[in-house]
């Protein structure tokens, strides 16, 4: 990726309103595909990429106007991280995954705090990683004084050695208190590995972490008050809101798949010897098969956007969030995810029909499509979000909120 063209927007006056981010992120994304298949072959730090993704402003599109930040909404965050998806699903998780921790703030700590987060994240343009996987119970937080001490390790921790803060999660020793706090990624004690090598996501940074007694003060854990959590609803919000970074990862997958298929079709690939025609393009099947995933793919977004817009309804009113309220949104966000994963499968394994044997050279990269849509859908497992929808329509029930629904 060249350095110049990490630095095109410098002096050019900041996008406005929803479209003109959307715009800028397809810019950045048109900056990305140009050496996408490499990048992921050689697999390293991405720290060109987030420099990037700060000079274009896309790090603070959420943040408060007033501190350089964009004040756009989380529809707009959606749509931003879908289209950097389209170019490089490891960098839409970065963004989208950055953009969630940014929010967990206001999420989860009280306004004071927040406000401090949000402010600071702008100003600074902050590139935020998390070590909060759930199914690691192995951080202890224990007191001493005024601090905090966190103590254990986590399996992943997105972003880790891009990311100039991090999130942390523990158990406060002694209880089943849960405990989040925001501290500088080169804090004392805290030591991301290099184990991250998996078949997709390859430029995420999510492997381990070791936290051998990182300190923070008691005042930056996030949402206590005189050392006792403030609860809300609207807390629970965190996991459909990273659903939702979820559907516009695959979906952007999905979309660059098609994009990038449709390119060679169009350009390289060769019709059947034996059908008649001269163009692929003028293929029956080929054409066919695009229309179907074409379709599937638009249904999909446009579910998308309706959840979308129902989630920030909440956001925009945390206190009217009840447990009914953001039940019933989990079930839609459920069903997105699932239809979202289904046809992001289909369409990342389905262009090689329309493009044929000549596309599977590692030069073309476009199995690296199916490769990040399969490694990250398996996040959770897609099954239970399609019980949480089937059991509403039959019973009535709502999903409880949890690490995962």
């Amino acid at each position: 990726m060249s350095t110049v063209a990490t630095t095109q927007w410098q002096g050019t006056p900041a996008p406005e309103g929803a479209q003109g981010w959307t715009e800028r992120a397809a810019e950045v994304a048109a900056v990305l595909a140009t050496d996408a298949a490499a990048r992921d072959k050689a697999g390293a730090t991405p720290h060109t990429e987030i420099r990037l993704l700060k000079d274009s402003g896309l790090v603070t599109l959420l943040g408060p106007v007033e501190h350089g930040g964009a004040g756009q909404d989380w529809t707009t965050a959606y749509r931003v991280i879908r289209e950097i998806s389209k170019a490089d699903g490891s960098i839409g998780q970065l963004l989208g995954y950055h953009y969630l921790w940014n929010w967990a703030a206001r999420l989860v700590a009280t306004r004071e705090q927040w406000e401090f987060v949000e402010a600071e994240a702008a100003r600074g343009q902050w590139f935020f990683g998390g070590a909060v996987n759930p199914r690691d119970n192995d951080v202890t937080v224990t007191e001493d004084g005024d601090d905090l001490v966190f103590t254990g390790a986590k399996s992943f921790s997105t972003g880790s050695k891009v990311s100039d803060v991090t999130v942390l999660e523990g158990v406060l020793e002694g209880t089943d208190k849960h405990v989040f706090a925001i501290v500088p990624s080169d804090s004392e004690g805290l030591t991301f590995h290099d184990d991250w090598d998996n078949i997709g996501q390859r430029l995420t940074e999510s492997g381990g972490v070791t936290l051998d007694g990182v300190r923070t003060p008691w005042a930056s854990a996030a949402g206590y008050v005189d050392k006792e959590f403030q609860p809300r609803v609207y807390n629970t919000l965190n996991v459909p809101t990273i659903q939702l970074v979820f559907v516009s990862l695959y979906l952007g997958i999905a979309a660059g798949a098609l994009e990038t298929a449709a390119t060679y079709t169009r350009t390289k690939a060769r019709s059947w010897l034996h059908g008649g025609h001269e163009r692929a393009v003028d293929e029956p099947y080929v054409i066919d098969i695009y229309g179907d995933l074409t379709a599937k793919l638009w249904a999909v977004e446009a579910l998308a956007d309706a959840v979308a817009r129902e989630g920030q309804a909440l956001h925009d009113d945390p206190d009217a969030v009840t447990e009914q309220v953001r039940g019933k949104f989990e079930v839609r966000v459920a069903a997105v995810k699932a239809r979202a994963t289904e046809v992001a499968l289909e369409v990342t394994s389905r262009i090689f029909e329309v493009t044929g044997a000549r596309a599977t050279t590692s030069g073309e990269g476009l199995d690296r499509f199916w490769r990040n849509v399969r490694t990250h859908t398996l996040h959770d497992p897609v099954a239970y979000k399609r019980r949480e929808v089937g059991r509403h329509v039959l019973t009535g029930e709502l999903p409880e909120p949890t690490w995962y629904s």
